[in-house]
């Protein structure tokens, strides 16, 4: 899937609200980059969610309501966690693990 660049940085699609998640939901790890949501979330969500280019694979858009994008760095190694719907946005390079 394309993703939408500007000055260095990806947008990235998240749900951070509880109740249903986006990009956690979704058979397809890409939709976090979809260009055409990225617009959507950028002008304002209005209307309803343009799954049309999805055809019959449409993910579930529950999380959509609640969407937002944040921007990172290209390159970045990050993942998208869920708790009761709620995702947020972990950059691997920074989260700290513990060692055995």
């Amino acid at each position: 899937m394309d993703k939408v660049v500007e000055n260095g940085r990806v947008a990235v699609i998240f749900s951070p609200g509880f109740g249903a998640g986006w990009s956690t939901w979704a058979d397809d790890d890409n939709v976090c980059f979809d260009p055409i949501l990225v617009e959507w979330i950028r002008n304002g969500k209005n209307g309803e969610p343009p799954l049309d280019h999805y055809g019959d694979k449409a993910p579930y858009a529950g999380g959509l309501g609640q969407a937002e994008v944040v921007w990172l760095l290209e390159g970045t190694r990050f993942e998208i966690t869920e708790y009761d719907g709620s995702e947020r946005i972990e950059v691997l390079d920074e989260k700290e693990y513990l060692t055995a």
